[in-house]
């Protein structure tokens, strides 16, 4: 009985530390661009991931992203679904309705991998009506939200993580 109960024990221990979420392997970049002393999100804009040469990045194999393969990284604007889980139009907006990306609200998103090399790249913000001037702006490791993690922000020293990139844009 004692084998028995010893075995229970090690089994549930081993599997509750080999839990796995939804976002394992994957960090997101996640963007606030707004005009200084507004905290609206401006909407509409391009924004694309650049090498420190100015040169789009591109996402060759997969070596910097799950999705999109062999092409640039561009950030996407979050949006409302309903209960469906189906992206709904300002125009049917619902009580129910939750952002797709549900740790940020309105900004704009890109899927990485842990592995993304933040520090080698900078991001550019374009606005394609030209009332916005274009920005360059540096990245860094501690910008990427990593969702699955076991360490505790409480003890973490230096800047938080998990922090949407703040761009203030100026009118053109």
């Amino acid at each position: 009985m004692r084998f028995i109960l010893a075995f229970y024990f090690l089994f549930s221990t081993y599997s509750y530390g080999q839990q796995h979420c939804g976002f394992d392997f994957t960090s997101y970049l996640v963007v606030h661009v707004h005009e200084a002393g507004k905290s609206e999100n401006i909407s509409g804009l391009t924004i694309t991931v650049i090498d420190d040469e100015g040169n789009e990045a591109i996402n060759v194999n997969n070596n910097l992203s799950w999705y999109n393969s062999n092409k640039k990284l561009l950030f996407t604007e979050n949006y409302k679904v309903g209960p469906d889980n189906k992206k709904i139009t300002s125009d049917s907006e619902s009580l129910a309705a939750k952002w797709h990306f549900p740790y940020s609200k309105d900004t704009y998103l890109l899927s990485v991998n842990n592995e993304f090399p933040a520090d080698k790249y900078k991001i550019r913000v374009v606005d394609p009506n030209a009332v916005y001037k274009s920005v360059e702006v540096q990245l860094n490791a501690f910008n990427m939200y990593v969702l699955c993690t076991n360490q505790q922000q409480a003890m973490q020293f230096g800047r938080r993580t998990n922090k949407p990139i703040d761009i203030v844009l100026e009118r053109g």
